[in-house]
């Protein structure tokens, strides 16, 4: 069983930053994909980025050179720098790791807001 306590989330102003921060702990950890999702209200939950163990990275259109994924390895942290907010960035942000051989065990974080608005 992972763990995953995310944290950063807030009411930013137009233009500004937030990171997001994903902790997970667990019993035999081994993480091979770590990511972000988000779900703004009525709508889908949506891919934000992603990054392998090997620091592949994968990135929605919409926040491609605004938005950077990176991970510590030793601290079994995830964490996305945004910057150049948009209004359309609210949503809920939810932490995603997956792990097993296979990438089969999939586990999520609660989630954290993000609001942006002026």
């Amino acid at each position: 069983q992972v763990q995953l306590v995310e944290s950063g989330g807030g009411l930013v102003q137009p233009g500004g930053s937030l990171r997001l921060s994903c902790a997970a702990s667990g019993s035999a950890l081994s993480i091979n994909i770590m990511g972000w999702y988000r779900q703004a209200p009525g709508m889908q939950r949506e891919l934000v980025a992603i990054i392998t163990n090997g620091d592949r990275t994968v990135y929605a259109e919409s926040v491609k050179g605004r938005f950077a994924i990176s991970r510590d390895n030793a601290k079994n942290t995830v964490y996305v720098q945004m910057n150049s907010l948009k209004p359309e960035d609210t949503a809920v942000y939810y932490c995603l790791v997956k792990t097993g051989a296979l990438n089969q065990y999939e586990y999520w974080g609660q989630g954290t807001q993000v609001t942006v608005s002026s």
